[in-house]
């Protein structure tokens, strides 16, 4: 297995190994493929696999290597492989989602990891960006990293869904998901449990505010912070092929889709790996 850095504060590609016979070969071959592919992820916090022509079968049994996978009250699931989402976006129901994100930081505990397959690619547009919260996280001056250190931030499924909730309908078919998903309260710099690191942990799409401080200085703080964390500096970013597979880790990072795509379709797979309570 080979791993290229693909930027500076984060991500690298990921060649010579197969992550459907990870996913359905036993032994210790498969064992150690897994391990390398989880010590690469701890240290570049997102991987880029290309070629990786896995069904939904496997690409399933390969994500619950990782741990539970977190089910998402929003999106259909594969009929034949539950635990793999679909995102997709045609000509008469385009994606909404644009804001830097974490995903699904409205649960009380969010993902850990995401994984995301490509399955129908347009020729051009629709890449992804992600962002280091972690290098965001140790540019800051030592001042204000120790306040922030102290503060948490409430995070809300309405907010993110808030297009979808205006649409017609879009109440009635997302009252049971917000009524599973009240607004939570997470500390604003989390540590990650594995490597030690500590990241920013808000983002544009699901944070409402900062508790404890005035809506003016948490107004404020927040768009430097949204802002602070997507710095050209602590970002990278993919173009999409067909059976690409991205990994990410939601604890330390932020993405962003590009809809510059449309009215193309696009289908990807997609699968969230539940984590733990932020700390």
């Amino acid at each position: 297995m080979e791993v290229r850095k693909a930027a500076g504060s984060l991500g690298a590609f990921v060649d010579g190994i197969s992550l459907a016979e990870v996913a359905a070969v036993e032994g210790a071959a498969a064992d150690a493929g897994f391990a390398a592919v989880q010590q690469a992820l701890l240290e570049h916090e997102v991987l880029f696999f290309r070629d990786q022509r896995i069904a939904p079968v496997d690409f399933q049994a390969f994500a619950r290597r990782f741990g539970q996978v977190e089910a998402h009250p929003a999106y259909d699931t594969v009929p034949d492989a539950p635990d793999v989402q679909i995102l997709e976006s045609t000509p008469e129901r385009p994606s909404k989602i644009e804001a830097w994100h974490s995903d699904m930081t409205f649960r009380p505990t969010p993902p850990a990891l995401t994984l995301l397959h490509g399955r129908i690619i347009p020729p051009y547009g629709g890449d992804t960006l992600w962002a280091s919260a972690s290098r965001a996280y140790e540019a800051l001056s030592e001042p204000l990293r120790r306040m922030l250190d102290e503060l948490h931030a409430v995070h809300d499924f309405r907010h993110g869904f808030q297009e979808s909730l205006a649409e017609p309908g879009g109440a009635e078919r997302l009252a049971d998901a917000v009524a599973a998903n009240p607004p939570v309260r997470h500390p604003l710099i989390r540590t990650h449990p594995q490597t030690g690191r500590r990241a920013i942990f808000v983002n544009r799409l699901f944070t409402t505010h900062i508790d404890g401080v005035t809506r003016t200085e948490s107004d404020a703080l927040l768009e430097f912070l949204y802002r602070h964390v997507v710095a050209d500096e602590f970002t990278v970013r993919l173009s999409w092929q067909a059976d690409t597979v991205a990994i990410w880790d939601n604890r330390t990072t932020q993405h962003k889709p590009v809809n510059d795509f449309f009215p193309q379709h696009r289908m990807m797979h997609r699968v969230t790996i539940a984590g733990e309570r932020p700390q």
